[in-house]
């Protein structure tokens, strides 16, 4: 937009007599936007476009009662991280009542976010009175996302005939204090 701007003064300046001393503005704005253009270009290689089929949306509120049938954050981080560190890029969906299992207090998006190390467009919390599934089945569908639960989704199968599929559902939990995922 500044490069832009700076070659319309510059085209300005040249049309018209009475503005050539904008001159004297345009031609170093010019070269410093372009300079700044070009920098930017180089420093930041495109970011490839990540596989849909790396996309995972994890049930919030069904995997952190994963260890010890207690909600805990760290179940959660561990098994964010897990699914990081095999190249999947993880969202989580949570019900509203989650902070309250785990902190005693209402947590937003924001919070969740930000105690998960995920960006905040990657956590939903829905609104109160709301059933997570469907959501949570929609916003995986939508993105052609797998998802991350030990629940069965039979109330939502007619709906999302997709959790049927071989590998579309990663189960997982703890065995002998250590997290297994489906897909190790």
């Amino acid at each position: 937009m500044l490069f832009a701007f700076s070659l319309a003064l510059l085209a300005i300046s040249f049309v018209s007599a009475d503005l050539a001393d904008l001159l004297l503005l345009a031609v170093p704005m010019t070269l410093a936007s372009l300079w700044l253009l070009v920098r930017a270009k180089l420093r930041r290689p495109p970011k490839a476009p990540r596989p849909r089929d790396r996309q995972v949306v994890i049930d919030g509120s069904n995997v952190m009662h994963w260890r010890d049938q207690t909600p805990q954050m760290n179940t959660l981080r561990e098994v964010v991280q897990r699914l990081a560190e095999r190249g999947f890029e993880p969202g989580v969906v949570f019900d509203a009542n989650a902070g309250y299992k785990l902190e005693n207090q209402y947590l937003n998006e924001q919070t969740l976010a930000r105690r998960l190390s995920l960006h905040r467009d990657n956590v939903i919390v829905v609104a109160k009175g709301t059933p997570a599934d469907p959501i949570l089945l929609e916003v995986a569908h939508s993105i052609g996302a797998r998802v991350v639960s030990n629940d069965r989704f039979r109330d939502w199968e007619d709906d999302h005939p997709e959790i049927r599929a071989p590998g579309h559902l990663i189960r997982g939990g703890y065995r002998d204090g250590n997290l297994w995922l489906d897909i190790d």
